[in-house]
């Protein structure tokens, strides 16, 4: 295939539309090891006989409609991203949930009550483990599934960037959550491969996390996307560095 076609190609797979946070689009392309752990039967599971629950950055909602059949009597979800945010609530506010426009990082505040949720679930965000710990009701539990600092390393290495938050481990957040008052009751951690097929699928993945290469395009990163071309014709291989960990923690 000559690169006029595969660049073709891939400006093709960059024009796909991406909403929510689904990866359907790449199934069969992206493909990950399965985690020891199960996230969504974990938080199901705190929900069971609590009455609030917070689900943090939500997306489109997607983790939090699996869940359904667990939600206690109040749910609250929050998301930033416009999209997204449009989509949340065009799917959960007919369920009776509480979709906030919130923005959400490591420092920042919460705009909720002291004490005001009996479970707070946050998949892949920030978060401050201060405010964490202030609207966490006594007893409450805060469940966090969140992605290696160096997620990918040597994956945007190919296009010059480096992971913007390298230090995001549990080395960081437990301590945080403890100087907060919190009890961890466990912290998990897995590290596997994150695997493409073909290089279109990950020009789609690059768009669709714009951290990953800030400013990433098909126009603007043809060296990076032919060298991983060719490594996969060398090869066969496109795998890359992948890590999760969970931190559960209690507010005593």
């Amino acid at each position: 295939m000559t690169e006029t076609e595969l660049l073709a190609i891939w400006q093709h797979e960059e024009a796909q539309p991406f909403i929510g946070w689904d990866f359907s689009y790449l199934a069969g392309r992206m493909l990950e090891d399965p985690l020891p752990w199960d996230y969504i039967a974990q938080a199901s599971a705190l929900m069971d006989g609590a009455t609030s629950v917070l689900d943090m950055d939500t997306g489109g909602g997607e983790r939090l409609l699996d869940m359904r059949a667990h939600w206690p009597q109040r749910v609250v979800a929050t998301e930033e991203w416009p999209p997204n945010l449009a989509l949340a609530r065009q799917r959960l506010e007919a369920l009776g949930v509480e979709v906030r426009d919130v923005h959400i990082t490591d420092e920042d505040p919460l705009p909720f009550a002291d004490g005001e949720f009996e479970v707070i679930l946050n998949r892949h965000s920030a978060f401050n483990a201060a405010e964490i710990a202030r609207i966490l009701a006594p007893g409450g539990t805060f469940l966090t599934q969140q992605v290696h600092g160096m997620w990918a390393w040597d994956l945007t290495a190919y296009f010059g960037a480096k992971p913007q938050w390298p230090n995001a481990t549990p080395q960081q957040y437990v301590p945080r959550l403890r100087a907060a008052g919190l009890e961890i009751v466990q912290v998990q951690e897995s590290q596997s491969k994150l695997r493409f097929t073909d290089v279109g699928a990950i020009v789609y993945y690059l768009k669709c996390a714009p951290w990953e290469v800030p400013d990433f395009s098909v126009a603007t990163h043809q060296a990076g996307l032919l060298a991983l071309q060719k490594r996969l014709e060398e090869t066969g291989d496109l795998s890359f560095f992948a890590s999760y960990y969970t931190i559960e923690a209690r507010r005593p």
